[in-house]
């Protein structure tokens, strides 16, 4: 007797709820494609979000019916993007469906976006006979260079012709989407690249950005690091001048809450935890991991998060509610040598302290003796938005995280 057809058990794969405050994912890539096996929890995309790059694992094992959302395009938080056929087994036979549109796959071979219709409209291509590549047979740009560069050279003549044509799509800007110029090459933003971009613009057209800078002798804290950090080390804690930053900037945010506030609408929200951001510096950007409740840890506490959650950052590990509700942040620039920047402000927060390079400088140090002594100097330097406060406030609070480095006791 002849086993009756295995029946479908369709399985949506949602766009996850990755954080408190995340509402949104763009799809980067998918790592699987209709008609692949996939196990439970496989790795079936991966998605970024305006904070982090998230893998989203398979809710079931079975085979990849349906891709829903395509990469590059953005999604609410519970939008199916795909559908997998729980009822399938492995081994089993099943259709082609990496290039046939039909037996479960919707048919994008209809779809072309205003990239492909371009190329196809200044290259004279019929998108009708052209074999498409993506899902469900869509026409992808690469399938039209592909063409065009199969095709016999055109003559001078046709190339003088063409040259005549394309001139009207110059008018509006010397430049066409994705025209590359001799002597030139492109690269399309990055998902990760594309959110820092928004980000930094909008904060520059959201706060007042002004920044005030001091410079500070860290004698005493070179002295006191030499002191602790092979200790500190060995418990797991790299101990680096920015834990040292970080611990005098959170003693002078309990003095000056205005610093630790943030901005909604008119009013000003004072927050009652320290949740200090750390920029991180990645190949593809930057990330900002926040340490929470930053005021009830010592200075070793500061340094073994920071050193934490910066090696977490670097290996992919961090999850959106990491990158999420910070009230200050601190960047340093200065272990890759830079000496003066003005940071863009975290929105919605209303301060960023940056620390530049430690460098060893002549400065006077008794105005008496008229002594001058080599001191290693370092240029804090932070941007703060006029709407919240006014330059005393901010400078008052720099005073006071410069006393305290400079003034460092054990």
């Amino acid at each position: 007797m002849s086993s009756s057809p295995t029946e479908t058990e369709t399985v949506e794969v949602l766009m996850p709820q990755m954080g408190v405050s995340v509402a949104e994912g763009t799809i980067v890539e998918w790592s699987k494609r209709p008609g692949d096996w996939v196990e439970r929890d496989e790795t079936v995309c991966l998605v970024t979000t305006d904070k982090v790059d998230v893998e989203i694992p398979s809710p079931a094992a079975g085979r990849l019916s349906k891709i829903l959302v395509e990469a590059g395009e953005t999604v609410d938080v519970g939008t199916p993007l795909a559908e997998l056929d729980a009822g399938a087994r492995p081994g089993e036979a099943h259709p082609e469906e990496h290039r046939d549109a039909g037996d479960g796959e919707t048919d994008r071979s209809g779809f072309h976006s205003p990239v492909v219709r371009r190329m196809a409209d200044e290259h004279g291509i019929d998108l009708s006979e052209v074999q498409g590549t993506g899902i469900g047979g869509r026409i992808r740009k690469r399938d039209i260079v592909a063409l065009i560069e199969s095709s016999p050279a055109a003559t001078p003549e046709e190339t003088t012709e063409a040259s005549e044509s394309e001139r009207p799509l110059h008018i509006e800007s010397p430049y066409q989407p994705e025209e590359v110029l001799p002597g030139e090459r492109r690269e399309a933003m990055t998902p990760m690249r594309r959110r820092i971009a928004e980000h930094m613009l909008e904060s520059r057209r959201t706060s007042a950005h002004c920044t005030t800078i001091v410079e500070v002798d860290l004698h005493r804290v070179v002295t006191a690091r030499r002191e602790l950090k092979e200790g500190m080390a060995r418990r797991g804690a790299p101990l680096t001048y920015l834990a040292f930053v970080a611990s005098a900037a959170v003693a002078e945010l309990d003095r000056h809450p205005i610093l630790n506030a943030s901005i909604d609408s008119d009013q000003i929200v004072y927050h009652d935890e320290v949740n200090l951001g750390i920029a991180v510096a990645l190949e593809t950007g930057l990330i900002v991991p926040v340490i929470r409740r930053a005021q009830r840890l010592s200075l070793e506490g500061l340094a073994s998060e920071i050193g934490r959650l910066a090696q977490r950052a670097r290996s992919g590990e961090l999850e959106p509610d990491d990158v999420a509700g910070g009230t200050f942040t601190i960047t340093n620039p200065g272990q890759f040598g830079a000496v003066l920047a003005t940071p863009i402000i975290n929105q919605p927060q209303v301060a960023i302290l940056d620390l530049e390079a430690v460098v060893k400088r002549p400065v006077v140090v008794d105005d008496k003796a008229e002594s001058i002594a080599v001191r290693p100097m370092t240029n804090l330097c932070m941007s703060w938005d006029h709407r919240a406060l006014d330059g005393a406030e901010a400078a008052r609070f720099l005073g006071g995280v410069k006393g305290r480095l400079e003034g460092w006791e054990r």
